[in-house]
């Protein structure tokens, strides 16, 4: 077989698994978003009733200014500005076009699923007490989540033949500190359900994980212009 035919089998191969995985990833999604259309009776009355009890929980200890700020942070333009400063820093100064190209198409898709997804599923955010902002838009998946856990991962995979050992347990740390205080902020402040807070999670991974064995793979070097060849 000549070299442009192992490559080209090489990298179908690799597509190949990415799509597996996202297929793996998207059906825990696709089942909460049934029983969400279809108004699943367990589900919504788990959902009603933490949303309940986590929003009167923040008026109670005067939370809500504070879940205000880190909603206002983790805005997805937010998100998105900081972290396309970065992706730009490791193409120019750190030689890091092949991931830093991935990093981007994969926030971007990651971002325009999210928001089809939100279209399809269709679901009302949750009602809560007049002392709690109202979000606005489709509930499920939780964008916050999902581009918040994205942005999260693709960065940590990006920078991550620039990082120490220390370092990388560092940025893993952080990024999962991140996820979660913005899961729970969603939560408590009463703009998502927990199911879509789960789903924006599950989602924002398994795109992120896709994206990176299907188009980088496993040994991508530091400064590859490109996807390498999988270990």
């Amino acid at each position: 077989m000549t070299t442009a035919g192992v490559v080209v089998r090489t990298r179908g191969w690799r597509l190949l698994r990415g799509v597996l995985a996202m297929a793996v990833f998207a059906l825990p999604v696709l089942v909460l978003g049934f029983a969400v259309r279809q108004q699943f009776d367990p589900l919504i009355d788990l959902d009603n009733s933490a949303i309940g009890r986590a929003t009167s929980f923040s008026v109670r200890h005067g939370l809500v200014t504070a879940l205000e700020v880190v909603q206002a942070i983790s805005q997805p333009v937010c998100v998105y500005a900081v972290s396309l400063v970065v992706v730009i820093w490791a193409w120019r100064a750190r030689k890091l076009k092949g991931r830093a190209l991935w990093a981007g198409v994969t926030m971007m898709a990651g971002w325009s699923i999210g928001a089809l997804a939100k279209l399809v599923v269709q679901r009302e955010r949750p009602i809560v007490d007049d002392s709690v902002p109202h979000a606005q838009g489709y509930s499920f998946p939780s964008g916050h989540v999902l581009n918040i856990t994205l942005a999260a991962s693709v960065l940590v995979f990006l920078l991550w033949p620039l990082l120490s050992v220390a370092g990388r347990r560092i940025g893993m740390a952080v990024a999962a500190l991140v996820v979660v205080a913005v899961g729970l902020d969603r939560i408590f402040i009463g703009a998502h359900f927990p199911s879509d807070v789960v789903a924006g999670f599950i989602l924002g991974v398994g795109i992120v994980y896709s994206s990176w064995i299907g188009f980088i793979g496993k040994t991508a070097a530091t400064s590859s212009p490109g996807p390498s060849h999988p270990a």
